[in-house]
């Protein structure tokens, strides 16, 4: 497994005693405590193992939501009822709660109170959008992708509910609606987020928060559902993107997220994207052939 050796390890080793890890914003522990759970979660850090107990009691007991924030500080016109709250009782973000379920789940913390509150947060469009609480009504590629992750990890750690599956296939129908990277009102392609993210057609990883097709796709893949043809143009441009050696490339570094491949910048191949890429057409190719 990847966790015990080499960068795995490394990241294991990294964290303090008080269940931070280095790197981030010193004001805002807690995110790189995430990102980093995240990370070993993808390796397939093993729940059981005494390293995962181990780092999961010290986040347990002491990370909390604005931690490092005095209350004099906090915003006066937004939600704070999070601060200070257990870092596994989540936030009031669906972008945040989902991931916080996505490891909860996976490392055996409960994760019940927040899956409520976030089937409470989907969108009649079928989507999530971490600005419901400022007064958005409509789905947002980026926080739908965090929150589906959450609610299938869920199903896999509890057997899940009606009501969870009946939320991820309104959600994945979200997805699938817009051709994974278009615009419901228009099919044109979303190339930019806010006129200024990342590309959608360029993969990162980790991604954090952010979409993109492969996210997208890798998920579907990882829910089982069965390829349609609204995938289609998605998956052309996965292939497309594979170079002469066969391998994807890190399209996008966030400097705000974990290293997850150290010494692999922007543009040279990358495991992580192939790895995904690979299974996500293998996928795609295996029941395409099956129909």
């Amino acid at each position: 497994p990847l966790y015990d050796r080499f960068w795995g390890a490394a990241l294991l080793a990294a964290q303090t005693e008080g269940g931070t890890w280095p790197g981030g914003e010193a004001r805002f522990p807690e995110y790189t405590s995430l990102r980093t759970l995240l990370l070993l979660h993808d390796m397939g850090l093993d729940p059981a193992s005494e390293q995962a107990k181990t780092a999961v009691a010290r986040v347990r007991k002491n990370i909390q939501w604005l931690m490092n924030i005095p209350q004099e500080d906090l915003p006066k016109d937004e939600d704070i009822s999070w601060w200070h709250k257990p870092f596994f009782e989540g936030e009031v973000e669906p972008c945040i709660n989902g991931r916080v379920v996505t490891i909860g789940a996976y490392f055996g913390e409960d994760m019940q109170p927040i899956v409520e509150r976030l089937l409470g947060e989907q969108m009649a469009d079928g989507g999530w959008n971490c600005d419901h609480e400022h007064g958005s009504t409509r789905g947002s590629f980026h926080t739908t992708i965090d929150v589906l992750e959450g609610l299938l990890e869920f199903e896999r750690a509890t057997g899940g509910s009606p009501a969870v599956e009946a939320a991820r296939e309104r959600g994945q129908e979200y997805l699938l609606e817009r051709r994974l990277f278009k615009r419901l009102s228009t099919g044109e392609a979303i190339e930019y987020d806010r006129k200024d993210g990342p590309v959608w057609t360029q993969f990162s990883y980790p991604a954090g928060w952010r979409y993109d097709i492969l996210r997208g796709l890798d998920y579907l893949r990882a829910a089982g559902v069965k390829p349609d043809p609204r995938m289609k143009e998605a998956i052309e441009i996965i292939a497309s993107k594979r170079d002469v050696s066969g391998r994807w490339a890190l399209g996008i570094v966030h400097p705000d997220e974990v290293v997850a491949e150290p010494g692999v910048d922007e543009g040279q191949p990358s495991r992580w994207n192939t790895l995904r890429a690979l299974r996500v057409l293998d996928w795609y190719d295996r029941s395409s052939a099956r129909d």
